[in-house]
């Protein structure tokens, strides 16, 4: 039976050709720290990594690559960016569409003295930035907010909140893990930006990190104090980014298979993945609108796709949502579903709550959750056709 793997939001797979290769040959041919030795394999593999920051910064329009920071996972940037930067009295806006790795954190802060305040979503998920207006007060530092939901797709109006953030002297922290890697990020009007490698960015599990303003930077504490490589001499931590928040041995095999999974979107072009997965997840949905016993949740299928050439005076809508389908069946035991879909039918989906409660009872699906389809650049429409053959034959 073959397998056929929609769940690419929580992590990507395959990977993009080459990743394997470039972690295999560091392991099996370089093997050496950097920072930390004073013999040339040391300095090659300093600068592989260097290459790698500078690749990371053009991919999301940084000016700086010092300004990236690598971190194991976007989770541990998210902590750091918010336990790091927020003290007893602050007050932070996030959404009620936020993952885990945001809202635990806000939540373990909050018995710590910080104020988060919480702007509802719509039922689609969508979020009506007026809303954040009336939840500012004077000692709101920061929104965080997700780019995109893990469970639904729809996408935020990141620019929209720049721009509140800016007319009030407020940091914006954006969560990237559904989007990096599919929608062009600009982070020129994001004061931190989290990414994580192992989804749309197509790279390993184990590499994630942040780009930061250096405004912004000089106001976050690390979390993890230690060596770095820098100013040995001292006891207290380098102050210069990337040191000040990249203490101990780095993931040197995951950076440099990032910078080859970020080489590969970039021939590919991000706008070409966005619309082959975006076309998949819309076809997905078209045809499940023909069946009856499937509640689609979030927004339906998006408009916001290039259908014709765009002209350089034209400008494109954002994209305003993800491949990422999230189904409800009525009646039936979700869970179930799920897993006759991959028993029988060889379809690997998630189902759950998706480590996100509060999107789940924003969307009208807390308890019991939904059954996720997440396309993904290497997914194809018959296997859409097979997937949607596969739940009609269960209802």
């Amino acid at each position: 039976m073959n397998k056929i793997y929609v769940d690419n939001s929580s992590s990507s797979f395959p990977k993009a050709p080459g990743v394997a290769d470039v972690m295999s040959d560091y392991v099996n041919n370089l093997g050496c720290n950097i920072n930390r030795g004073g013999y040339d394999s040391s300095y090659d593999v300093a600068m592989k990594v260097l290459e790698a920051r500078q690749k990371v910064a053009e991919f999301f329009h940084s000016q700086n690559p010092q300004d990236v920071v690598f971190t194991p996972s976007i989770t541990y940037s998210l902590n750091i960016l918010l336990q790091g930067f927020l003290n007893s009295g602050d007050h932070i806006i996030t959404t009620s569409m936020e993952h885990n790795s945001v809202m635990r954190p806000l939540f373990a802060l909050s018995e710590k003295g910080v104020d988060f305040k919480t702007v509802q979503c719509e039922k689609d998920g969508t979020l009506n930035p007026e809303n954040i207006k009336p939840l500012i007060k004077k000692n709101t530092k920061a929104i965080v907010l997700l780019h995109a939901s893990n469970v639904c797709g729809t996408v935020m109006p990141i620019d929209e909140v720049a721009k509140i953030c800016k007319e009030n002297g407020i940091k914006l922290i954006v969560d990237a893990a559904q989007t990096a890697g599919v929608i062009d990020i600009d982070v020129k009007n994001i004061d931190a930006l989290a990414f994580t490698g192992h989804k749309n960015l197509l790279a390993p599990q184990g590499i994630g990190g942040f780009i930061i303003k250096k405004d912004f930077a000089e106001k976050v504490r690390p979390l993890i104090y230690g060596g770095t490589g820098s100013m040995s001499h001292e006891f207290e931590q380098p102050s210069m980014l990337p040191d000040k928040f990249e203490s101990g041995t780095i993931n040197i095999p995951g950076i440099l298979a990032l910078k080859s999974s970020i080489e590969y979107i970039t021939s590919i072009g991000i706008e070409n993945i966005y619309e082959k997965e975006i076309a998949l997840a819309n076809k997905f949905i078209s045809m499940l609108q023909e069946i009856d016993g499937i509640e689609i949740i979030g927004k339906p299928s998006t408009t916001n796709v290039k259908t014709t050439p765009v002209s350089e005076s034209t400008k494109k809508p954002p994209p305003d949502r993800v491949a990422v389908v999230s189904l409800n069946f009525p009646g039936k035991d979700n869970a179930e579903i799920a897993s006759i879909l991959d028993k029988k039918y060889g379809i690997m989906t998630r189902c759950g709550l998706h480590c996100a409660p509060n999107a789940h009872k924003t969307l009208d699906t807390y308890p019991h959750g939904t059954i996720r389809f997440s396309f993904g650049f290497f997914n194809t429409t018959d296997e859409v056709k097979y997937i949607v053959e596969s739940i009609e034959n269960l209802i």
